[in-house]
């Protein structure tokens, strides 16, 4: 787990992020900076930034899985009055997701 990135992600972790592993024998390696490091099987890498809305180039962004776990007041208060209103008043809600669909 790499933590607390900025807006920009090291050239060095390219390869790691394109998955350029090369199979040497029974094990894979692939090539950071000039060193060639084993990778384990079950080697998954993890990002972690705590910028609001990261950014990042088009190549990283498809080569990995974005998720965003920031939670607004705004965001909670919708999802919490979205819940209340599905118990309360169901015909409502459905005319609202029937809206939303179109």
């Amino acid at each position: 787990m790499i933590e607390n990135l900025g807006s920009d992600i090291d050239a060095v972790l390219d390869p790691l992020l394109s998955r350029q592993f090369v199979k040497k024998g029974r094990v894979f390696t692939v090539k950071l900076g000039s060193e060639d490091v084993e990778i384990h099987p079950n080697f998954k890498l993890y990002l972690q930034t705590k910028l609001f809305n990261p950014h990042y180039k088009p190549e990283t962004a498809a080569q990995c899985t974005i998720i965003n776990f920031i939670v607004t007041e705004n965001g909670l208060e919708d999802q919490l009055l979205a819940m209340v209103v599905r118990v309360e008043k169901p015909d409502l809600e459905a005319s609202k997701e029937e809206l939303v669909n179109k």
